[in-house]
């Protein structure tokens, strides 16, 4: 027997009821409503029993005029909520999208953070390559990047200390074995290492540069071998040569108050006019020249009194036939 031709199929599911999934064919005659619908199933009315459809909640006088092959899910009503006796909006699938709809900045890994800087150029964010250089405060570059920034004059704010190639102290970086021949593409994670302990350059130890040779070691290579010289090159170095890498703001800030320390000792030392280099010279004022005018005697005309040491003026003698052999103005 064909069913009526008004009749159509819903899914009814109830997970809290634990009943699984029912397919029913409905008759808006005999079934007009969910309250309809709702005594079918339990002969005893539930108040506490609902529908919902697309997660939205559903009165009991609602018709049943739904599209065809819909689900309604049947749900109990937990005591609370609106105090109206119906559902809250809490219970909207879109009170929850537009509770997250906005969402919050991600919290930025300071591991991560600090392993970016020992992996990249500070400059370009590129993988470091050779060519590698190092500011006077221990910011790591690419040389040719930081190059052309300067001669593009496309230097940061934040390295507006580097003037030129004399800012620049070129380093020596230790491949890690079978890291050398790869390309930047292929190669992930650190690339470098410390030649002595072989502790990689990711960040996890602190690294040193030395100024006198360039070399890159660790700070455990050179606590562990007690020496003044570079344990690569042999080269002597000061406690001023060395530059923590990548410190942090209480080594940063003395790496700073050092490089503008030595930044002023420069500048005392440019003396005289045009602001020339006393290479070797004292801190003191510069030495004034002897000018014979400034001792004359107090009667004594100073240009005759100059003429005794030096040379008179020949712009002012004029030869003639006569006097063309006087030693005037050749002397």
């Amino acid at each position: 027997m064909n069913p009526n031709p008004q009749s159509f199929q819903i899914f009814l599911q109830s997970p809290d009821l634990q009943i699984p999934t029912q397919t029913l064919t409905l008759s808006p005659i005999q079934t007009p409503t969910l309250h309809h619908l709702k005594l079918s199933l339990f002969p005893q009315t539930l108040p506490s029993l609902f529908f919902t459809l697309n997660g939205k909640p559903l009165l009991d006088s609602t018709p049943l005029q739904f599209p065809p092959l819909s689900t309604l899910i049947l749900r109990i009503r937990t005591p609370g909520g609106g105090g109206d006796g119906g559902a809250t909006g809490a219970e909207s699938r879109d009170c929850y999208l537009n509770m997250y709809a906005e969402k919050k900045p991600d919290k930025v890994d300071p591991y991560e953070q600090r392993l970016s800087k020992f992996l990249n150029c500070a400059l370009s964010n590129e993988p470091l390559k050779d060519p590698c250089v190092v500011d006077l405060i221990g910011n790591v570059f690419n040389k040719e990047a930081l190059v052309e920034a300067l001669l593009g004059k496309k230097v940061p704010k934040a390295f507006g200390h580097i003037k030129g190639l004399k800012d620049m102290i070129p380093v020596h970086f230790a491949s890690i074995s079978g890291k050398e021949m790869e390309s930047q593409a292929t190669v992930s994670g650190p690339r470098f290492q410390c030649p002595i302990t072989g502790l990689e350059f990711n960040g996890k130890s602190n690294f040193l540069a030395l100024r006198s040779c360039g070399h890159v070691l660790s700070v455990k290579a050179l606590k562990e071998v007690k020496s003044s010289a570079c344990l690569v090159c042999h080269v002597g170095f000061s406690e001023e040569d060395k530059i923590v890498i990548n410190g942090n703001e209480e080594e940063v800030a003395a790496l700073r108050e050092r490089m503008e320390a030595e930044k002023a000792k420069t500048r005392v030392k440019k003396v005289g006019n045009g602001g020339e280099n006393v290479k070797g010279g004292s801190n003191g004022p510069a030495v004034k020249k002897f000018k014979a005018v400034d001792v004359a005697p107090a009667n004594a005309t100073k240009e005759v009194y100059a003429s005794i040491f030096t040379s008179s003026s020949t712009k002012k003698f004029k030869e003639t036939y006569s006097c063309r052999s006087l030693p005037l103005g050749r002397n």
